[in-house]
């Protein structure tokens, strides 16, 4: 590391030898004070711009510095600097580099050892949104955006404590990229913490564009389809998740978050699980893993029943299926993947094509070429109509990476089913389940809350195909230490001032802690 010269020339030698043909880093030299004093200003255009002309919290320094006797002026800068602007001090030429780097302006004076960083307007980004991958009918409407302290602001928003703790790592050899770990303290474990910074920081790579990155880099079992990270761009689920002892990794310039250690089941949660009532939560988890078996197996079932296990069927069921095949000149299985792959098709060409069409492709692409098909005698109205609910069960899974290893594993299945029928089926859930049962993400089982039960100091809760009244919910969830599992506790029974009082008691003790 280069320490900050005290002669003006040499800094300014040094910056512009590794700014070369930077054209949008530019250099700003002044003299303050009277007699003046040389200073230079660097910044990044787009990011500070005029702002040093304007009623800036840099302009206004600046022009106090101007009115400043020369010999005031070093001594001011260490005394005053910090409470005028949003400032900080430097002692490091790299470190200054890197402040520039990030959008902020660095003020360098002649005879002062230290570089002044002071905070400008940033990089342009995009304001806060709606997530669009996991929307919901209750609860917040705000989604992640782009900067890294922005969506570490808008979970600090929702819980205002200083137990969540904020690490900050810089990642990418030649992008240098923020990424911020998030945990609570007390309800995570530490070792965990260390676990979760060794794993995203052990392999060096040129840059680090999205969190997707990190999770391909850390996850453990990489041959897996199954992902090993939970993503998110809601906040709130964010914070939830932390409250239950989670980590949360976020990476500048992505709006979608980790979070780790994961579950099967933690996919199959939605956010608003936790704001409806248990009736209808439950019932919608029942339905998210009935839409999970049904994307995974429904079209192997359906080969190997009419392929080997017609005596299953009604005669009157199994005679229109025989009818409605009449004429189609394809095998069954063969039709089946006809149309799955054209429903893939179908589903990657709406995510690909400009928004206002995206839905009309979708809808249209799917009735043409269903309609086209059974008229053309090219496949019957039964596959259309097994190879579509498949598609729309995949569709009621909330996580896309999830939905997207189940329709991976479908195939699997398809073929397991058409060609051994439901002797194929039970070979494939038992290699489907003992694949699960193998996975561990950061120390968790992959099936916990299913398996696991004997682990010491674990308490099974209510909160994984059924969720009970949330007055039950009174453990936090695995993830969790050992010491801190309670999340909810009764009161009183008495007025509402009381129970305040002993809340607030508490709360001191730290029995919440």
């Amino acid at each position: 590391m280069t320490e900050v010269y005290r002669k003006l020339g040499e800094n300014e030698h040094w910056l512009k030898e590794q700014c070369a043909d930077c054209a949008d880093i530019l250099f700003r030299p002044m003299r303050l004070g009277e007699p003046a004093i040389s200073c230079l200003a660097v910044y990044l255009e787009v990011t500070a711009g005029n702002m040093m002309l304007e009623e800036s919290m840099l302009g206004r320094l600046l022009s106090r510095l101007k009115e400043l006797d020369g010999r005031e002026l070093i001594s001011f800068l260490d005394e005053n600097a910090m409470g005028i602007s949003d400032a900080g001090f430097l002692e490091t030429l790299e470190d200054g580099l890197r402040a520039l780097l990030a959008g902020n302006v660095i003020l360098l004076v002649d005879g002062y050892d230290k570089i002044l960083k002071i905070g400008s307007k940033g990089y342009p980004g995009k304001t806060l949104g709606v997530a669009q991958s996991e929307k919901v009918l209750r609860g917040s409407n705000e989604g992640f955006t782009e900067p890294v302290k922005v969506n570490t602001a808008l979970i600090r928003k929702r819980i205002r404590s200083t137990d969540l703790k904020v690490r900050e790592l810089f990642l990418g050899a030649r992008s240098d990229t923020l990424v911020n770990i998030l945990y609570m303290e007390g309800l995570a474990y530490p070792d965990l913490v260390e676990l979760a910074c060794q794993r995203i920081s052990r392999y060096e790579v040129d840059g680090i564009l999205d969190s997707g990155i990190l999770e391909q880099l850390a996850e453990e079992n990489w041959l897996s389809p199954f992902p090993q990270f939970q993503t998110t761009e809601r906040p709130d689920l964010a914070a939830m998740e932390l409250l239950n002892g989670r980590i949360v990794i976020l990476c500048d310039n992505s709006p979608v978050a980790l979070l780790l250690p994961t579950t099967l089941n933690s996919f199959l949660g939605v956010s608003e699980d936790r704001y409806n009532r248990f009736e209808i939560a439950s019932f919608q988890r029942m339905l998210r893993y009935l839409a999970m078996c049904m994307a995974l197996m429904f079209s192997g079932i359906y080969l190997a029943v009419i392929g080997f296990h017609t005596q299953i069927l009604p005669t009157n069921l199994l005679l229109s299926f025989a009818e409605a095949r009449r004429g189609v000149p394809f095998p069954s299985l063969l039709e089946v993947l006809l149309m799955e792959l054209a429903f893939e098709l179908i589903r990657e060409a709406s995510v690909r094509m400009p928004g206002p069409l995206s839905g009309t492709i979708g809808i249209v692409g799917g009735l043409i070429i269903g309609d086209a098909a059974v008229g053309a005698n090219l496949v019957s109205p039964m596959a259309v109509v097994v190879v579509a609910l498949s598609a729309l069960s995949s569709f009621a899974i909330p996580n896309e990476e999830l939905s997207s290893a189940v329709r991976l594993l479908k195939y699997g299945f398809i073929f397991l089913g058409g060609l051994l029928g439901m002797f194929g089926i039970a070979v494939g859930v038992y290699l489907f389940l003992g694949h699960l049962a193998g996975l561990v993400s950061f120390r968790i089982p992959y099936l916990m809350p299913f398996v696991g039960k004997g682990v010491q100091g674990y308490q099974t809760e209510n909160d994984s195909i059924w969720r009970g009244p949330i007055k039950t919910l009174r453990l936090r969830p695995i993830f969790a230490r050992r010491g801190n599992r309670v999340r909810l506790r009764k009161v009183s029974d008495s007025s509402g001032e009381t129970a305040g009082a002993q809340n607030g008691e508490r709360r001191r003790d730290g029995v919440f802690r």
